[in-house]
Formats: C-alpha cells, structure tokens, sequence
C-alpha cells in the first residue's frame, strides 16, 4: 500500500541547551551512495536502489520527518528506518497512534486528533515569513498545550525595568510571556518568554529577559542602572543557570501523553428512516493531512421524548463510518446525544432543531461516508451514504478550505480550544448546515486560505480580501476586509466575521463571494456559496 506525505512539519532537532535547529533527511542517502559507487554498480542495480530510495523518502520521509518529529522517541525512529516494507511501515504508523490511544482498542484516538488540533492552531495563530508550527510558539504550543496565562506585548512600548534586571528606562520590542501552572517533567510554574528580535513577526523562545529590550545593544540608550558601573547589560542574564535549566528542559520535553486530552464516550448502531441534513467541509491540518468537520441537524419535533420526573428526555445515536475505495474501514465511531428538555419549554424546544459535529483526519482521496441516526426510543431510523474527496492543499498554487455559512462564530480563550464539536483553530464556528436562516439571525462566514507568497524583503503576503453579498445578480454588500487584519495574515489567512445581520433583507436566496487575491503570486480565488433566507 502506497502513504503519501502525511504533513509538512519539519523536525526541530535540540542541538546544545535551547538552541533549535530544523531536522532534515541525512545527507548519505542512496542516491550519495550510487554516486560513490557508480563504477562498481550495474545499471540495474542502480535503478533498483533509486526506486527503493524514492518509494521510502517520498511517502515516509515525512511522515517521520516533518509529521511526527515532537512525539517520536529516538528508539521508534531508529526502528522504523530499518524496516524494509511499506506494510512494516504501516503497521508501525498504526501502531505507534495506537501505543498512545488514552483508550486502546477504541476507533477514536483523542490523542491523535489533539496533536493535530494544536498543530492546526499553531499554524492560524503563531505564522510569520514561516508556517507557525515551525516557530518557537508552534512547536511550545503542540508539545505543552495551551498556556495558563499570556501576557502579550505585540507594540513596541516604554519600560521600566525591575531591579532584577538591572533598572533604568528602556524601551521594549515585541514580546509575549506564557505561564504553565504545570509541564510533566519540567515542574510547576513555568514562564517561557517569546521576543520578536527582527520584528518581522516571528518570536524566539528567549533564555535571556534582557533580548526584549530593543536598546539593548544600542548604547548609551536604554542602560541599567548598573551598567554605568558593571558594563553588564542584565543582572537576571548574568545569574542564568537556573534559566538554561529550565529552558534546556523545555526544548528537550519528552514525548508523553497530553495532560489535557479528553476522550469522547461512544456507542455504536446501525440501520432505516428517521430524516436528518448532513455537510461535511475540508480544513487543511498539514499538507497531506485535513481535517474533515461532519456535521448533522435532527428536527426535536422528529425525535420521541418521555416525560422523567418533569423532564422531557430523548436521546439519539449516532454512529459515522469512513471507507477507502477498497472498502477499508478507516475509522469510525459513535455518539449517544442525549436531549433533556424541562416540560414547560418543551412546546418551544419542538421547533428547533439539534446540530451535532464530529471530525476526523483523513488523508487526500476518495472515500465513503455513512451515517446513521437512530431514536433509542422508539427505534427509528435513518441513513445516509456520501461518496466525498478530500481535496489536496499541498504546492504553491493558492488554494482555499470550504467556505462555511455560519450561524454562530466567535473566538474563545486559548485555554478553552478545542474541546467538543466546532472547533477550526481558535474559533468556535457552527455552521448553518442546509444554509437555511431567518430574520432573526445573523450571518457569519469563515474560510482559510493557502499558500500565499511571501515578500523577500519584508517576509510578509500582500493580499486583498473582498466581500459580496448578491440577490438575483443585484449586490446588497461591497466590502474589503480591514488593514489591521490582512497585516496579521502569513503563509495562511483565516477569513472569520459575522459578516451582516438579516433583518433588513426580504426572504429569498443569495449567494455569498469572497474573492482573494495574492499580490505577491498575481492569484486569485473566489468561492462561494448560495443561502436561502426565510
């Protein structure tokens, strides 16, 4: 069985105490060889080697490589380079997520989905001239999970500093504090600090406090108090031992179990009948791995209730199966909703509905999906199967996730992402899933968008985002997104608004544009995607 590159994560290899250096492919691979020994190789030898080199480096190289570089240990990749077979490799790859499944032998792995989840954040939030999980805040977010607390400084400010750090006036550069109430195996209370020395956007994990001031190196400005005297530009730097311990202990972190993973209770069914609406959108996680929201809406008014001591109580499963063209099951799983209600709001719980989300990880391809929804009551049922391919966001084509047609979005604490149905990143976003609204709502939007270019000089995209909003070709909203937004924006930028209320606009449908354009590269997309107000 062919893998094809699961990510684009590179390998950030600790070479001496906090110093961080990418992990590449070793330079004496097959085709070095076959150079040095040319002479004394048949040609049918040497394309025997280069074809075993390429079946490896193509589809396996990154996966070890740029995939799992934070949470491999040095034992299992030893292992997997010696192994012969892509099936050896497979199975490894199978086993090596299930050795860290909170709950083995389950078809769900919160483990897994949560390493993704933090590397598809880090990417929306911590992206400069590079991918945000290559920076020094990706790569401390994937391995420790959010923070506790941030102290972020994004301007360039006064400062007066302690007298641990020498006193006097300074003025400081970009900088960011995280505070972990607990790391296993670090210990308790941990401040990391991230300086944007360039300023063009990306941090680096700092061991010493003085790097945040922008004077530091401009003399005489800026100087401590002591430094008139001492010549020293810090005292906290001149007393680092405890800091390189620390922050040497950071960056060698092992690979472990999450301390904040949460497991999903599940309970499996099959079957007939019961109507239910089902989307599913495309985010990428890595360039070879997306994630896939499955979203279904059950009307309360289809669903039996019983009347429990003055609660109206319902409940209904769910269970979602994936297949590969060859009819492999590539996961599945299940989920019992439970519905309560109080008996005096039941009339009015009638006429809503309920709207569940799942999602998974799958690679590039064609697959099949089905769903079942089952009442546990009375025993109705009903099914659905989707054939659905999962697009490819790798290359340096501009290219762009689903357009999804929200009817609530909004961010939420770092602390907080993640957990349950409708999480993309750092934003809560439940979409409308027959893209049916009423008056009373608001519309929302949220798409991300790929591969734009970056300047060489000022390692920033150049791009113009533009929002349209039309009823029967006649355009009820011309807007351009704000400045301070499209500045914020790296190799990837996530367009995440309410875009307009609906009370003003008469029933109908209409169809929303937005149209990218990547100054750097001369690209443009436009998705879109049509609503129907009621």
């Amino acid at each position: 069985m062919t893998r094809w590159t699961l990510g684009t994560i590179s390998a950030l290899i600790l070479v001496i105490g906090i110093t961080l250096s990418y992990a590449s492919p070793p330079q004496n691979g097959p085709d070095n060889t076959q150079a040095n020994s040319k002479s004394k190789l048949s040609k049918e030898e040497l394309r025997r080697q280069k074809a075993l080199f390429h079946e490896f480096v193509d589809p396996y190289w990154g996966w070890l490589y740029e995939e799992v570089p934070y949470i491999i240990t040095d034992q299992e990749r030893v292992y997997f380079k010696k192994l012969s077979t892509n099936d050896e490799r497979e199975s490894f790859i199978e086993q090596f997520w299930e050795h860290r499944n909170p709950h083995p032998g389950s078809s769900e792995n919160a483990y897994k989905e949560e390493y993704y989840r933090r590397i598809a954040y880090a990417n929306e939030h911590f992206g400069s001239g590079i991918p945000g999980w290559k920076t020094d805040r990706g790569r401390i977010y994937i391995v420790c999970g959010p923070p506790d607390e941030i102290d972020s400084h994004p301007d360039v400010e006064s400062y007066e500093r302690p007298e641990s750090e020498g006193g006097g006036r300074t003025t400081l550069g970009p900088f960011e504090q995280w505070r972990y109430r607990f790391i296993d195996g670090v210990g308790n209370n941990i401040v990391l600090k991230f300086v944007d020395n360039n300023m063009d956007g990306e941090y680096h994990l700092s061991v010493d406090p003085g790097l945040k001031d922008a004077l530091l190196r401009v003399r005489p400005y800026g100087m401590t108090f002591n430094e008139p005297i001492m010549g020293n530009p810090s005292l906290e730097s001149m007393t680092g031992c405890t800091r390189l311990d620390l922050y040497t202990k950071i960056c060698q972190h092992p690979a472990g179990n999450f301390h904040d993973l949460r497991a999903m209770v599940t309970s499996q069914t099959s079957a007939h009948l019961l109507p239910f609406d089902l989307r599913t959108d495309f985010i990428r996680a890595t360039d070879e791995t997306v994630l896939i929201p499955i979203t279904t809406q059950i009307a309360n008014s289809d669903v039996l209730f019983q009347n429990k001591d003055g609660v109206m109580h319902g409940v209904v499963d769910v269970y979602v199966r994936i297949t590969g063209l060859a009819g492999r099951i590539v996961n599945s799983f299940g989920k019992s909703l439970i519905l309560d209600v109080r008996e005096h709001e039941f009339q009015q719980y009638q006429n809503h509905k309920t709207v569940y989300q799942v999602a998974t990880l799958l690679r590039p391809g064609r697959y099949k999906l089905s769903l079942v929804l089952r009442d546990n009551l009375n025993g109705q049922m009903g099914s659905r199967e989707l054939d659905i391919v999962v697009p490819s966001f790798s290359g340096d084509k501009l290219t762009y996730s689903s357009l999804i047609l929200a009817k609530q979005i909004y961010p939420s604490p770092t602390s907080q992402v993640g957990y349950g149905p409708f999480w993309i990143g750092g934003m809560n976003v439940r979409p409308s899933v027959d893209n049916i609204f009423t008056r009373d709502q608001r519309l929302g939007i949220y798409m991300q968008v790929y591969g734009l270019g970056i300047d060489e000089k000022t390692h920033k995209p150049s791009l113009d985002v533009h929002y349209e909003v039309e009823k029967d070709g006649k355009p009820l909203l011309d807007q351009s997104e704000e400045e301070a937004k499209l500045k914020k924006a790296s190799q990837q930028f996530t367009v995440a608004r309410r875009l307009m209320d609906l009370q003003e606009l008469k029933p109908g449908k209409y169809t929303v544009q937005v149209k990218v354009t990547d100054n750097i590269k001369n690209q443009t997309v436009s998705p879109s995607a049509s609503f129907e107000l009621r």
